[in-house]
């Protein structure tokens, strides 16, 4: 802020020229002209140098006049003796102007010490600007994404109060206009202590952290939740009578935002017609559907449905395929070692339903039974592109005991019949490798269930029962374990 200071020099400036104009007029406004002054010697001295008066005792004489290191005029003055009439014209004019003198004199002094006065709050403000300034960049730097409409209203203020400050520097005599600004600048330093205490209350940087820790455990607890512990299954809800005593019905859990496409298999085996219907609207109130054929008939009722594509075991082997519905080629063939076939470990109610394929939130996986593991139900977690077994688990329980199984979020629960009264009565835990023994009902309305698979993005168990196409809802509870607790 150069300019203030430019200009107050200025005012300086000024008031010494005034003093230098009164020391050098006021002698021949009243008829001394001090140009030549004759020495008591008789000579004459130039009034720069300083010089006696000729004959103190006519009148008042200048002999010396001199400007001091703040600019004021010094001037040197010799009274005329005390026998010169008093009366006299000049002198009572020369009175009178000593009078003015000494008024302008105070009023200029009273006006440097303004300009001073000013000087020193105008230093003081450019200081205090610069400071909010530094402190504006440093909070503007640091806390951007938090306060960003609060910072910038105050630059708006700030560039609102920046022009005052060429219009202080040129009115400084204007003290309405400096009340004006201070109280403006009172304003903003009121805001800027409000900002400054609440960044003082609170660790932005802190806050931060936590809200973006706070983010991540609740999108770990979404997770979470979207698994938990089959505690219900509800009533059956009937949505359509169609086909034999044996099937399987199913929709994509990872089937495109808006689509919700039926795929419909009749018998467990000899056929290889798969119908898509385009809604599941469709499926329940016309008969408009697409047919794609297999290249292979499937065995039992295990297949699934799986971002596309579906996936079977072939006829009479323990080979799985995986065939795309859009291209209708097959994409991989896998042979699943060990796993019985052709009947030799179905569930209790038969039809070949040695290889059940199911899908949950965590995957593809595929329950069968072994030689090795003494007919009990091995439970294997499967590469969807690839078919390779990615992990496997034996369990104690028989396969051929079993009515039909099903996985929610890594556990498999099985039902101990088919037909008339049954329940959900065995668990196993894949991410624990335990079991325990459990006491669901499940209502079997129709009496005879070849096809049991729960949909993860439904929340909800398709069945076959007897010629019926069911839909079931299932009850989770939920478990979020905290770290910190």
């Amino acid at each position: 802020m150069s300019v203030p200071l430019l200009k107050i020099g200025v005012v300086l400036s000024t008031m010494a020229m005034i003093t230098n104009w009164m020391s050098q007029t006021l002698p021949s406004l009243v008829g001394l002209n001090t140009t030549k002054l004759t020495a008591a010697t008789g000579g004459t001295l130039d009034r720069s140098t300083g010089v006696l008066p000729t004959n103190p005792e006519e009148s008042w004489q200048v002999y010396s006049s001199a400007q001091d290191s703040e600019g004021r005029c010094i001037c040197t003055v010799v009274a005329p003796q005390q026998t010169m009439c008093s009366r006299d014209a000049r002198t009572k004019q020369l009175r009178q102007l000593l009078e003015k003198v000494q008024n302008m004199s105070q009023s200029i002094e009273v006006l440097d010490r303004r300009t001073q006065r000013d000087l020193q709050y105008v230093e003081k403000m450019e200081n205090q600007m610069r400071g909010l300034e530094s402190k504006f960049k440093q909070v503007e730097e640091s806390h951007k994404q938090h306060l960003a409409r609060q910072f910038k209203a105050i630059k708006a203020k700030m560039e609102e109060l920046r022009p005052l400050i060429p219009v202080l520097e040129e009115y400084k005599a204007d003290a309405k206009l400096v009340l004006q600004f201070k109280e403006e600048v009172q304003n903003l330093t009121s805001v800027l202590n409000e900002l400054q205490e609440e960044i003082g209350a609170y660790d932005y940087e802190e806050l931060q952290n936590r809200v973006s820790n706070l983010e991540e455990r609740l999108r770990a607890c979404m997770q979470k939740l979207a698994c938990g512990k089959l505690t219900g299954i509800s009533d059956p809800i009937t949505i359509k009578t169609s086909g034999s005593r044996f099937g399987s019905w199913m929709t994509d859990p990872l089937a495109p935002e808006g689509e919700n496409k039926v795929w419909y298999m009749d018998s467990y085996h000899n056929n290889r017609f798969v119908r898509e219907y385009k809604s599941m609207a469709d499926f329940m109130n016309t008969d408009n559907f697409t047919s794609h054929r297999l290249p292979h008939p499937w065995s039992g009722t295990g297949q699934v449905v799986y971002n596309g594509s579906i996936y079977f075991n072939k006829y009479q082997s323990h080979i799985i395929i995986r065939f795309d519905l859009k291209t209708e080629q097959i994409l991989k063939t896998r042979s699943l070692d060990y796993a019985g076939y052709n009947n030799m470990y179905h569930y209790a109610w038969g039809g070949h339903s040695d290889i059940d394929l199911m899908v949950d939130e965590n995957g593809l996986w595929a329950v069968y039974a072994t030689n090795q593991n003494a007919g009990n139900i091995v439970i294997s977690k499967l590469d969807p592109n690839t078919l390779q077994s990615l992990q496997t688990w034996n369990t104690s329980y028989p396969k051929r005991s079993a009515g039909e199984a099903f996985i929610i979020c890594g556990t498999l629960y099985v039902t101990n019949g088919y037909s008339g009264g049954t329940k959900v009565h065995y668990a196993y835990q894949t991410n624990a490798s335990t079991y325990e023994y459990i006491d669901i009902p499940f209502q079997n309305k129709y009496s005879h269930i070849s096809m049991l698979d729960y949909n993860p993005k439904d929340r909800a168990l398709y069945a076959w029962n007897n010629g019926h196409q069911i839909l079931y809802n299932v009850t989770l509870f939920h478990v979020i374990r905290s770290d910190e607790l």
